[in-house]
Formats: structure tokens, C-alpha cells, sequence
């Protein structure tokens, strides 16, 4: 496996995970890292600072905790406040910025942000080449294939982001109209590899090993990016990392090792949010963690109900030795 610069930082591996505003927080950020994200990257942020003081917008900041490289990202419409923007983001620690125009959001993209830049070939060049003025360091792109299934123009603007000098480029494998739906088509990120000369990250589905050689083979793309296929399963960059290195898959992750790391990252949250919102955000991901396991409809409506850390943990480890009994060993 080559290893992938963005400027001056080399990646321990190629795998990123994806940013995802509400789930790529610091607790999950630093599980994925420890489980062999070679980068992550934080929530997206509003290019509008002055909203980063409200507690939504303080807490998708980077902390100490957050692994290095450490990558932020920016999203907004407006080249100057965006500039800005990153060089706050280099103040507060950020060793790249990353600049969002892959969210399909309707809340970002009737800000006329996110996804629905890829519209206006000009701003984004005003954009890129004010970002890249106001800080020295590596800055990153995510694009969308295009705008819609007619306006596939992701090559036009990956040629524009090498030629503004972007140190690597993130391709989400849908058009902004497609939102998250139908498959991810890898075309038009092979396409785009081989029009420029950056790094360039395949992103879209990629939920295993295979599919992740897959993509790499059919794009080839120097790296991918893993977003939902991370949510209660940050051991995925390990498998595949183990997979693309070896050519084999490691073993299913055993019923011990599951609910060690879920306890673990319930600590985290906790620890991280608060009360009473620690006790909510644990919601979600205890269910992409158990999703799949026997029992695990029945098990959310209770735990939804439960208020407490403490109360949360026993129910956790209540449910696991149930399963126990039933004989099962593996979480897959």
C-alpha cells in the first residue's frame, strides 16, 4: 500500500473517516483512530464564526484528544468568511482544512453551500483560491460527482481545485440530486483520478473489505473515505487496512470485544457531552452497535427510556450476558 501525502503530512494508511455532522465526534473520532483510521476528520463547521460560540458549533471544535493529523472541516458560500473561517480553524489547532462541497443537506444547500456550490464553477474557484491565500496549510475538497445525473462536472471541478492548489480531493460517488440514494458510481471518481495528479479519496458505500479493494481497483483512487459503515463499527478500518495489506478477512469480532468497545465509547460520550446530552447521543450509537444482534428492537425501546449513564451500562451488559445464555460468541 503506497503511502498518501496531503502537503507536508504523510497518512499511517489510506483510510479517512468521513466527516459526518452528529456522529464523527471526538469520542468517535478517536475509537476510529485507535481502530486504524490513517485520518479523521471533525464535524462540519459553519464558515459563520461567530455561531462557533453556541454549544452545537463549541463542541464539533477539535480537543486534545483528537489523533494527528487533524483535520476541519468548513462549509459556506462566501469566499471571504470562509477564509476566515480557516484561519480560526489553523488558531485552534487544525493541521488541514478540509472545504465542504459534498453535503447534500437541504438546510446547507439552500444556503446555496455544501453540494449546491458545484453549480457555480466561478465561486468555487473564488472559494478555493481564497481559502488557499489565507492559510499555509494543506487544504483538502469534497465534491460530489456533480449536480444532477445531466451536470456530472466533478472533472471540471477537481481541474480547478489542482490548479488553485488543493492538496487532495474527496469524491463522494452520487450527484447532489441523488442525495444518499441508489449506489454509489465509482465512474466518475475514476474519471476525475485520472484527470488530475492530487490525491484523490473515493468515498460512497464502501461498508466492506472487498467492496473497499473493489473501489480502490476500479477508481484507482490513493485512498477512501469510510462515513456510515463506521457507526457502530469503528473496527472496520482495521479490517479492512488487515484485508488490503494481507488478502485476508480477520475473524468476526467476538461478543466480548464488542461490548467492551461499546461500554468504552458510552464512557467516552459521556464524559465528552454531559448531562443530559451524553445520555441521549449514546442512544444512536448503542443502536448501530447492536443493530444486528438478536433482540436489539426490543432492547432499544427500554434503553431509549433509561436517563443515566449508570443505568445505561447495566442494561448494556444485562443484554450482552442474555445473549450469552442463547450461546452465541461472535457480534456478526
Amino acid at each position: 500500500m503506497s503511502m498518501v501525502r496531503i502537503g507536508s503530512y504523510t497518512l499511517a494508511n489510506n483510510l479517512i473517516l468521513a466527516p459526518m455532522a452528529g456522529v464523527t465526534d471526538s469520542p468517535q473520532r478517536q475509537l476510529c483512530a485507535r481502530f486504524g483510521a490513517g485520518l479523521t476528520v471533525s464535524e462540519m463547521l459553519t464558515s459563520d464564526t461567530r455561531l462557533w460560540s453556541s454549544r452545537k458549533s463549541s463542541l464539533r471544535l477539535l480537543t486534545e484528544d483528537d489523533p494527528e493529523p487533524r483535520s476541519m472541516q468548513i462549509a459556506g458560500a462566501d469566499p471571504d468568511m470562509l477564509a476566515y473561517a480557516a484561519q480560526q480553524c489553523v488558531e485552534l489547532g487544525a493541521h488541514i482544512i478540509d472545504i465542504n462541497m459534498g453535503c447534500p443537506a437541504k438546510k446547507v444547500c439552500n444556503k446555496a453551500a455544501g453540494s449546491a456550490l458545484l453549480k457555480d464553477e466561478a465561486l468555487v474557484t473564488q472559494i478555493l483560491q481564497a481559502v488557499r491565500a489565507a492559510v499555509t496549510v494543506p487544504v483538502t475538497l469534497k465534491i460530489r460527482t456533480g449536480w444532477d445525473q445531466a451536470n456530472r462536472n466533478g472533472v471540471t471541478i477537481a481541474k480547478i481545485a489542482e490548479q488553485e492548489g488543493i492538496n487532495a480531493l474527496a469524491v463522494h460517488g452520487r450527484t447532489r440530486a441523488d442525495r444518499y440514494n441508489g449506489d454509489a458510481e465509482y465512474d466518475t471518481i475514476a474519471l476525475i483520478k485520472s484527470a488530475i495528479s492530487i490525491p484523490v479519496f473515493a468515498n460512497g458505500d464502501i461498508d466492506s473489505p472487498h467492496k473497499a479493494q473493489d473501489v480502490l481497483k476500479h477508481t484507482g483512487a490513493d485512498g477512501l473515505l469510510i462515513g456510515r459503515a463506521a457507526q457502530g463499527r469503528p473496527w472496520i478500518f482495521q479490517e479492512i487496512n488487515h484485508f488490503l495489506a494481507t488478502g485476508q478477512l480477520l475473524p468476526a469480532i467476538s461478543l466480548n470485544a464488542l461490548e467492551s468497545i461499546l461500554l468504552e465509547h458510552l464512557e467516552l460520550l459521556h464524559a465528552f457531552y454531559g448531562q443530559p446530552m451524553g445520555v441521549r447521543i449514546a442512544r444512536k450509537h448503542t443502536h448501530w452497535y447492536l443493530a444486528s444482534l438478536p433482540g436489539a428492537q426490543q432492547f432499544r425501546s427500554t434503553f431509549n427510556q433509561l436517563d443515566c449513564e449508570t443505568a445505561q451500562k447495566h442494561h448494556i451488559q444485562v443484554f450482552f450476558e442474555h445473549l450469552r445464555t442463547l450461546g452465541l460468541t461472535d457480534a456478526a
